[in-house]
């Protein structure tokens, strides 16, 4: 694996994976697929064990799971993380917390970031490969009934002794190498926003020709077809912001594309959601319904940065993007 996924296959994936309606799994999944492994693929060396572990991950046999949210700092601060790693030149130790891990509870390994030196610089934080069932290593279930499926859980490390060859990539580089492969993530995230919201329009419109009013269908109601046709929009115009800023995401690590790809997917998915959750009325609330969808949706919204945080990223590369609009 090169750590560059192709967009088109990492977009059939999330498809395939999403058509089973269980939010949880695709987070998971999405995590994994466009932000762990690339990391990890990225600065694994030739031998070892961090190599030894990709080829499992690779081959099924090993979960890996992304302990990047620090319980020491907001979400969106991850330079302020108080994860520490001591590194020595045979062994490293590893103190400190991570919440909203997706895939924490099933996870064979945690990718860690953690900081090795003091301060705020991108150069102070390194990746570390931690075993979860070595001494020192906990892990707690989230207390929540969203995205179930998606193991995700919290986790502690007190005093995690490891060999210096579970460091991953050059020490000082961690930060970097996360923002290099965030886009991904960002890209992947849209991609899946496009996956859920067709998803649900098309379970959308079956029940509307099913259901009745008068002895007509809710389908031939003018207003219901127009906002169904507004969803529509959103989507088609999410899915072809996708195709014209993948490949710039995953082969040029342009931030400003995954910023507006992020920024794009929430806007669209709450509002196409919020409709169809009104059009569907009373039936949106069965078990597993597209009001349960809807509040599992906020992920958009929330995971790999704030939508509002995001578009302050968008708007520092309005010039850019400006000129793009008039080439």
């Amino acid at each position: 694996m090169s750590g560059t996924p192709d967009p088109g296959r990492l977009a059939g994936l999330l498809g395939a994976v999403d058509a089973r309606g269980e939010n949880g799994v695709t987070l998971s999944v999405l995590v994994q697929v466009a932000s762990a492994l690339p990391v990890l693929a990225a600065s694994a060396p030739p031998s070892g064990p961090v190599r030894d572990v990709l080829a499992q991950v690779l081959d099924g046999a090993a979960t890996l799971a992304l302990a990047a949210t620090d319980a020491a700092a907001a979400g969106s601060d991850l330079a302020g993380l108080g994860t520490e790693v001591t590194l020595g030149p045979d062994e490293v130790v590893v103190d400190g917390g991570k919440r909203w891990i997706t895939t924490a509870c099933a996870a064979d390994h945690f990718l860690v970031l953690a900081r090795h030196k003091a301060g705020r610089h991108f150069s102070s934080f390194t990746w570390v490969l931690v075993p979860a069932d070595v001494p020192g290593v906990d892990v707690q279930a989230a207390d929540s009934h969203l995205l179930t499926g998606g193991g995700v859980g919290h986790v502690r490390f007190t005093g995690v002794r490891l060999p210096a060859a579970h460091v991953v990539g050059r020490p000082g580089r961690g930060m970097l190498s996360f923002a290099q492969h965030m886009g991904t993530e960002r890209l992947a995230g849209a991609l899946w926003a496009v996956a859920l919201t067709t998803r649900v329009l098309s379970d959308t419109k079956v029940r509307l020709a099913l259901r009745e009013v008068d002895g007509r269908p809710l389908w031939q109601d003018a207003s219901v077809r127009r906002r169904f046709a507004d969803c529509l929009v959103q989507v088609r115009q999410l899915r072809a912001l996708c195709d014209s800023l993948g490949t710039r995401v995953v082969r040029h690590h342009d931030l400003s594309a995954a910023a507006l790809l992020k920024s794009a997917a929430a806007l669209a998915a709450e509002p196409v959601l919020a409709t169809c959750a009104q059009l569907q009325g009373a039936d949106g609330f069965r078990r597993g319904g597209v009001q349960q969808t809807r509040s599992e949706a906020a992920v958009f919204g929330i995971g790999g940065g704030v939508t509002e945080l995001v578009l302050g990223a968008v708007a520092d590369h309005a010039d850019k993007v400006l000129k793009e609009l008039r080439s």
